[in-house]
């Protein structure tokens, strides 16, 4: 594991930028890319896009998403398609959501989806943030999928939010050939952090 400390966020965005760039360069083959929601990574994407890289070489997902229609404020994939894939020629893959369907329906789906792309079945590099009570992804303290040791990818009721939430499990995680956790300083301070760990 490698902690690295940042004085600022724009310091941090700067960093993980060039890290997850340089992976891509790289990469001898396509590469997969997890992405992160939340507040933190935006910035990251922004500093990624201008990056050159070939994108084209990319199939991009999300390490989780709230179960919210796809143009929703708090739906990251929206974010993470305004602030980089938008910008790049990369395959983005986001779950599929309708009134019509239960989020559980979704998450198999999406999962299905994600082993398709995967090179010998597993992530290149997976980003995640880390929230105010110890969450990553959408592994909320004290939920069922915490407890998954099968799937990639499952529906979780999250009752501290009162929102169900679709999201990577341990299982997933765990594969990934780099793991890279943005963590943002205590809140109302400056600086920030990141930490990248070898999976």
């Amino acid at each position: 594991m490698e902690l690295v400390i940042h004085e600022t966020p724009e310091a941090t965005a700067t960093a993980v930028a060039q890290r997850v760039a340089s992976e891509i360069r790289v990469a001898k083959d396509g590469f997969t890319l997890g992405l992160a929601g939340g507040s933190t990574p935006g910035a990251t994407y922004e500093a990624l896009r201008r990056h050159t890289v070939d994108w084209s070489r990319v199939d991009a997902w999300l390490s989780d998403e709230r179960w919210v229609q796809p143009d929703h404020l708090r739906c990251n994939g929206r974010m993470a398609a305004e602030t980089l894939m938008d910008h790049v020629d990369a395959r983005f893959h986001r779950p599929g959501w309708s009134e019509l369907i239960e989020p559980d329906d979704s998450a198999v789906l999406y999962e299905s989806a994600i082993r398709a792309v995967l090179h010998d079945g597993r992530p290149d590099l997976i980003l995640l943030g880390l929230g105010d009570d110890g969450h990553t992804a959408s592994l909320f303290p004290g939920t069922a999928a915490l407890d998954e040791e099968s799937r990639w990818i499952v529906a979780n009721h999250v009752p501290q939010v009162q929102e169900t939430r679709l999201t990577s499990t341990y299982p997933m995680l765990w594969r990934a050939r780099l793991l890279m956790v943005l963590v943002g300083g205590a809140r109302g301070l400056p600086g920030g952090k990141y930490t990248s760990g070898q999976a």
